[in-house]
Formats: structure tokens, sequence, C-alpha cells
């Protein structure tokens, strides 16, 4: 546990980083924020981790809500969310698409700004259908940026991307402080090797964001990232663009394969995870796009049918001992698919996910600080002055 003195120093090192235009800004990818906004997210979920851990509040507002809307199924990320507003004195709202008025047709403007009166941020997780869930936050974003500028709303709501079909910030951002932790630093994650790779799973349809927010992100840091997957099972071209020039930048490297044993051969941390290929993901979209329901079944047997011929692809012990030293860092997002536990064959052998089941924990962990610093961030045009304030009232949050 980090002593207060230690916090100071975090807090006046976090002086050192722009982060005037996170002010009153929105978090949608990572790769449209500068090294100092990431560094700075970074920085701040660990003070407030260590403010935690003091005792010490974190309450920043004395009242507001925080809107949630979930468009897919979530746990960890849900409870993530809520905790991260708690945290900074925020209520939760979740919208219930079902039992609103949008069931009844009600615009994303109208809705935006209903839900807006009193709200600081809203957190949106939209990912399952290409070229709509990043879409759909733009338009809240924009619409209640017009209730601001109209006088309706008091405060624009910051909007936080709780996953998209693009990217997932606030998973791979918990996951990379994750790693600098482990790692013992930022400094000393330059040259190691990430091997991200599907693996097998007896579902259909699982997003993109998670494979494309790692490599989006981790080939910012001097890493050599590897995605691995079957032939045909792509992620979207231009976040592979992405990670090819942030590998250049940072003295990485990034490169794609079509082998699990290539990727997992002396790495430092795997990731493996089932996705849809991106040409399924566009079909998917476009079936329902056209209200062809019933061709969904048709789309979901083939894929599976697919899956099924690549069985091997699974998180080994015998792949595990092939990596640097034969202890690398699994890593995943949760829930996984493992085998002989909740599946018959899934993504991960069950010896291997309960020698790392802790570490997991931990991994995840990480995500309501993270959220937490993203809305803090957003908030304060000085955030080292707030921070600051809050160190010397040390406001014991349990009393």
């Amino acid at each position: 546990m980090k002593d207060i003195a230690t916090i100071r120093k975090m807090i006046e090192r976090l002086s050192i980083l722009n982060t005037r235009n996170m002010y009153l800004n929105d978090f949608f990818h990572t790769w449209k924020k500068t090294d100092d906004e990431i560094a700075a997210t970074f920085a701040v979920a660990d003070i407030f981790r260590a403010l935690r851990e003091n005792n010490i509040s974190s309450k920043v507002f004395d009242s507001g809500l925080g809107i949630s809307i979930f468009r897919d199924n979530s746990t960890r990320t849900r409870f993530s969310f809520a905790s991260a507003c708690n945290m900074l004195g925020l209520e939760v709202q979740d919208l219930d698409e079902k039992t609103s008025q949008i069931a009844h047709g009600e615009t994303v403007r109208e809705t935006s700004n209903m839900v807006s009166f009193m709200a600081d941020v809203i957190g949106i997780r939209d990912d399952m259908y290409i070229g709509k869930g990043h879409t759909y936050m733009k338009e809240v974003a924009a619409a209640v940026q017009e209730g601001y500028d109209d006088g309706v709303l008091e405060q624009r709501p910051t909007l936080v991307n709780l996953q998209c079909d693009i990217d997932h910030p606030t998973q791979s951002m918990a996951d990379l402080l994750h790693v600098i932790h482990e790692f013992g630093g930022v400094e000393n994650l330059k040259g190691k090797k990430v091997a991200m790779t599907w693996a097998y799973s007896p579902s259909y349809g699982k997003p993109l964001s998670v494979p494309q927010g790692i490599i989006g992100l981790f080939t910012r840091f001097g890493m050599d990232v590897v995605l691995a997957h079957p032939e045909g099972y792509n992620v979207m071209g231009d976040i592979e663009d992405v990670a090819k020039k942030n590998a250049m930048l940072s003295g990485g490297s990034y490169a794609r394969v079509n082998s699990m044993a290539e990727a997992f051969k002396d790495a430092d941390i795997v990731y493996p995870k089932s996705w849809a290929p991106f040409a399924v993901m566009q079909e998917r979209t476009d079936l329902v796009g056209q209200g062809k329901f019933d061709d969904l079944k048709d789309l979901e047997k083939r894929c599976l049918l697919n899956n099924a011929k690549f069985k091997d692809w699974e998180c080994t012990e015998e792949l595990m001992a092939t990596t640097k030293a034969g202890k690398a860092l699994y890593m995943h997002c949760l829930p996984a698919d493992i085998t002989q536990v909740n599946c018959t064959q899934g993504e991960c052998a069950a010896s291997v996910f309960d020698r790392y089941r802790i570490p997991l924990y931990k991994e995840a962990s990480y995500k309501p600080y993270i959220i937490a610093a993203m809305i803090f961030l957003s908030k304060f045009r000085d955030p080292n002055k707030k921070l600051t304030e809050l160190l010397d009232a040390g406001q014991k949050r349990i009393k």
C-alpha cells in the first residue's frame, strides 16, 4: 500500500502531463488520445486506488447521475462503471430501452436530452453491429452537446465508451495497467512480446473490439505485438493500420500470423480470446438492417461449423510451456470459455485458467479505477489541484 507521501509524489508527476483537451471531452478510442492523455489516465487510476487503500474519500461530486446504457450483456463493465461513478459521488441510473419510451419510437436526440438533465456522465456499451455502436455513441454525444448549447442542459455530460464495435478502451487500458504493474513499470514493457490470439469458442458472434483494442493500445509502448487467427478471422483493416503506425512510432513491432503456436513462442504475454470474423459481423449487421432475422439462424449455423474446424486453437499447458521461460502472463477480458468447466471445449484449458485465476481477477480490478479516471479528467481543468484537495482534506471513506 502506498503512503500519503508517495501519493503526493504521484500527483506531482501528473502535473507534467498535458490533459487540457480531456476537459469537457469524451473518451471514444484510445488511439484518438495523446500519449500524455493515456499516461494521465493510468496515473489518475493509480492515485484513486491509492486513496481508497488509505481510506480517503475520492468523492468530487455532491450529487449527479451517471447514466448507463448497455445494449449488450455485461457483468464486469457494468459493475465497474457503477463503482467508478459511486467512487466519485455520482448515483447510477441504468436506461432500460425496453421499458423506456425508446420502445415507442423516441428519437436518440430526445432520449439523450431527457436522461441528461442532471447527468455528468453517460456510459454506453453497443458492440454487436459493425458501423452501429460507435455511430450511436457519436449521435448521443452530438445530442447532448446541442442540448447544452441550447441551454436545455446546465452541463454537458461526458460520454465514455464502455465498448463499441471498434474499441473497448476501458478494457484495454485496464489490461495494460495490469501489465504495467506486473512488469514493474511502463519502462519495462519495451521489447515484450504480446500474443493476441483467436481461440476456439462454442459460441458465435463475439465482438471484435477486444482484440482491436489490444493491438491498438499495446503497440504504443514499444512492445512486439502479434495478432494470430485462423485464415478468414480478420479484424478491421483500419485498426491494423493503427497498430502498424503505433509500432513504428514506439520502436516496437506488429505482425499477423495464422498460427497460435507461432504467436505463443517466447511470448511474455498471451491473450487467447475468441471473436467473430469481420466479414461475419458485417453480414450479421446487414441481415439485421434488412429485417432478415430468419437468415441469422443460418448464419449462426455456418459460423459454428466453421469455428469447429479450429478446436485445436486452445490455450493449453503445452502451448504455455513454449512461452518465455514457460511463464507468460495469461490474460483474458472474462468470462472465458474454459474446457470441461463451462463448456466441453473452449478457449483455455482448465488447469491454465485456474493457475492464473488470481492474476485474472486482479486484471479486472483495474477497470473501475480506469473508468473513474476517464470521468475525472473530463470534469476538471486542473486535475492536480483537485487531487491535492482530496488528499489534504483526508476525508475518511469509512468513518
